[in-house]
């Protein structure tokens, strides 16, 4: 036999041997994991929020305004705008010509408005105008990605003055008469519009909504008080004809009315008693914000169930499209360190100096600490489906407390305290 033929016949059998080590390694781990299984998760910090889910009904004080004003309507008032007693709600022209003549004016008002503010700037020297326009554009786009547009439109509008300055600079004299002609046309539009447009007002003090959905006059903060699960349940919108005006929200509060186990109904007064302020309210679509609400009363009984209403008293202007609504009412928190359920031991085993097992009552996990399991006492906070929050008991060793990020041992074989683990 060659040399050659040698080497590989060599080759070969290192190639088995190494096969069969890797073999007889896997085989020894999965004995090994039958004889102890050995299983472990890492616990992490975890909070919970308790709530009760219902499906209701916003209510409010609302004033529907009158419905037909005839003509062509436009509306004045933004959604959730505060309008005083007397204060123009909508206008009414008699044809389309007065209302194309008005938004001429309003083209034109803006147009002076952005004059005048550029007039009234500062002389600047060209390259100063240039700084403070990029500044103004860099503003802009700061609060269009913070989605903060209320703060884009003021810049917005300083920006478009800047501008107009710019191309003005170099004939400023130009403004005023450029200013004054703007108003000599608006004053003519306005005279001949005069005659055309009459002004829908509000009869009281209120917020404004364009919305009008024909419960206004049957779902009052009144009616609840005698309603029942069955009426709120089969609660239909009235036949009064929709306003194209829209309506007032009068006040501060509103409520929110759902129907609601009694036993629920008697828990959440008794939550709200011990924590001596209010519930949280979360809608599930429409307010993208937690509401603070209080548990005002309950209508009469029937059956099992009652109708809970919930009382607000804050961002009613942001409410006023709601009506119908799925809800969440959260009442408790809890926040612990989530492990399994199957971690959880009720009672500590250590090895006795005869080498038996010995156990007593100790609710806890065995932990990883090093090689070793150590067995770490905790109190239960909050009990899931499969999981549990936890934390150490006051007063515990802090050599022993249950911590964020700790190695926490699901199952094994004849586990007890200070076990070396393989």
């Amino acid at each position: 036999m060659n040399k050659k033929n040698q080497n590989g016949i060599g080759t070969k059998l290192v190639a088995a041997a190494l096969a069969l080590g890797v073999m007889a390694y896997f085989i020894f781990q999965a004995l090994s994991y039958i004889n102890d299984p050995l299983s472990t998760t890492i616990a992490y910090p975890y909070q919970i929020e308790v709530a009760l889910d219902l499906s209701g009904y916003v209510v409010r004080q609302e004033q529907v305004l009158e419905n037909d004003p005839g003509g062509l309507l436009r509306i004045q008032r933004a959604e959730g705008e505060r309008v005083s007693a007397g204060g123009t709600v909508a206008a009414v022209y008699e044809d389309q010509a007065s209302l194309d003549r008005q938004m001429q004016v309003d083209a034109l008002e803006i147009r002076l408005e952005q004059l005048q503010y550029a007039q009234s700037l500062s002389k600047s020297t060209e390259s100063k105008l240039d700084e403070q326009i990029t500044q103004r554009i860099l503003d802009y786009r700061r609060h269009l990605t913070s989605d903060r547009l209320s703060e884009a439109e003021d810049v917005s509008s300083e920006l478009r003055a800047l501008v107009i300055k710019r191309d003005y600079g170099d004939t400023g004299d130009d403004l005023p008469l450029r200013i004054q002609d703007l108003e000599f046309q608006i004053e003519g539009l306005q005279a001949q519009t005069a005659g055309a447009v009459r002004r829908v007002t509000a009869p009281v003090a209120g917020l404004y909504s364009a919305e009008t959905d024909g419960f206004e006059s049957i779902l009052t903060p009144e009616s609840l008080e005698e309603m029942t699960p069955s009426r709120l349940t089969a609660l239909r919108s009235s036949e009064a004809p929709v306003s194209r005006v829209g309506k007032l929200v009068l006040g501060n509060a509103w409520y929110y009315a759902a129907v609601m186990q009694v036993e629920d109904y008697a828990l959440l007064m008794q939550r709200q008693s011990e924590m001596r302020g209010s519930l949280v309210l979360r809608f599930a679509k429409g307010v993208d914000r937690d509401l603070p609400v209080t548990l005002a009363f309950a209508g009469p009984q029937e059956g099992n169930q009652v109708v809970a209403v919930f009382q607000g008293n804050t961002f009613l202007r942001e409410l006023t499209l709601l009506r119908q609504q799925r809800a969440q009412i959260i009442y408790d928190t809890a926040e612990g360190i989530r492990v399994p359920k199957a971690a959880l031991r009720a009672e500590k085993a250590v090895l006795g100096e005869d080498g038996k097992l010995e156990t007593e009552a100790a609710a806890g996990l065995y932990c990883v600490v090093g090689r070793e399991a150590r067995l770490k006492a905790v109190e239960v906070l909050y009990s899931g489906e499969k999981y549990v929050l936890v934390q150490s008991p006051a007063g515990t060793d802090y050599r022993l407390l249950v911590r964020a990020g700790e190695e926490i041992v699901v199952s094994a074989k004849g586990l007890y305290d200070r076990k070396v683990l393989q």
